[in-house]
């Protein structure tokens, strides 16, 4: 009796709590970021009704709706999502052929990337990331033991995001296809795919990056603003210019919350792709640090979790696990380096923080499917059915 008491206690609760705190503590900071850094644009602009709390209420929104249908997909057990995974990437094709058709697509600032839905925009690359995670999960553990073959391992699953980086391409969405082609390549190599394709592939992508780039005036122009932002603080350095201001203000412990003077007209996209550099200015190192140390630790949970189920020899659940990781922080890595003058200007929002529908719809998908592969972990670890 006292050791199966013992062995009672030893059992792994049924759900990771502080993973779905450290998501919450997340979600909830970035709407009061949101609502922060967009009072001034949202009261000043006529599209908006001048009222300064718009963006925190359509914020809230988002996140209510999100967290309703994540509460539902929690309850698809992951079997179910390898079945569907290939009409899902279908899907996401589809909608990204969509949001082309002249007429469909909304267009905004010379890209058209967001479908009209009347209540809100719908983004289709962000849910292409996680169509991108559980097809090639899927495409992986089902080609598992040809995964040391170009034509048959490789090409195939070349082929398929080859077209997925040509529509995004032709939004354009840069971002999203770099986003895209990691998680791609990162989810095969975990699968098993040899070693010398991958590092074949990998220049051949570097390359190709390249290449675009070099090809494209404006992807030209981002890059020369990133090395010497002060060289044309006006023109093409100007949006990293004034972040670099908002986090040299910042110091260590922020000007205090609400007080940012950058999100006064002077940095662009202060609630969405800039987002962190507001938090820099308000809340100072400390509030980065404390940012990156939370998304640091979600990866490195997600990464434990896709371990777990390796170890049950739930390959699927595995890859999607750690696809997840990838998405999120190579997304999360490049907002960062774009706000700290790192890497070069580019549109990727702060995952789970930057305003938003599609994005916080997508990353609590996302999660939640992370939650439930670590659910169906536990349960076995303590003896029942997945």
């Amino acid at each position: 009796m006292l050791s199966y008491i013992k062995a009672e206690r030893r059992s792994p609760a049924e759900f990771d709590q502080a993973l779905v705190w450290t998501v919450l503590v997340l979600l909830l900071l970035g709407m009061v970021m949101v609502y922060s850094a967009s009072i001034a644009i949202a009261e000043a602009s006529r599209f908006t009704g001048n009222q300064p709390a718009y963006f925190l209420a359509r914020q809230a929104a988002f996140l209510g709706v999100s967290l309703i249908v994540a509460l539902t997909a929690f309850q698809v057990p992951v079997g179910t999502w390898q079945r569907f995974a290939p009409w899902l990437f279908m899907f996401g094709i589809a909608l990204l052929v969509l949001v082309l058709i002249p007429g469909v697509g909304r267009e905004v600032n010379g890209a058209k990337r967001w479908l009209n839905l009347g209540v809100a925009n719908l983004q289709p690359s962000e849910f292409m990331k996680l169509a991108a995670v559980l097809y090639a999960a899927d495409y992986t553990a089902r080609k598992s033991a040809l995964m040391h073959s170009f034509r048959k391992g490789l090409l195939p699953m070349l082929t398929v995001m080859l077209v997925v980086g040509w529509l995004l391409l032709r939004e354009p969405d840069f971002g999203a296809f770099v986003v895209i082609a990691s998680i791609a390549m990162a989810i095969l190599f975990l699968g098993g795919m040899n070693g010398k394709w991958f590092a074949g592939l990998f220049m051949l992508a570097l390359g190709g990056f390249l290449v675009l780039i070099l090809s494209s005036p404006y992807r030209m122009q981002r890059i020369f603003g990133f090395m010497d932002p002060w060289s044309d603080a006006y023109g093409k350095g100007y949006q990293l210019s004034h972040a670099l201001i908002a986090f040299g203000r910042g110091e260590w412990l922020g000007v205090g919350l609400g007080a940012s003077v950058e999100k006064l007209f002077y940095l662009p996209e202060a609630h969405t792709d800039f987002l962190l550099a507001v938090i820099g200015e308000e809340l100072g190192l400390a509030g980065v640090v404390t940012v990156v140390a939370l998304f640091t630790w979600i990866v490195l949970r997600a990464f434990a979790i896709g371990r777990q189920a390796a170890a049950s020899e739930r390959y699927y659940a595995a890859l999607v696990a750690q696809g997840i990781a990838i998405w999120l922080g190579v997304q999360t890595l490049i907002n960062m380096g774009v706000n700290m003058g790192v890497l070069p200007t580019k549109g990727l929002t702060l995952p789970l923080m930057s305003f938003g529908g599609s994005g916080i719809l997508a990353n609590c998908l996302a999660l939640v499917i992370l939650l439930r592969i670590d659910y169906e972990n536990r349960a076995l670890m303590r003896g029942q059915p997945a």
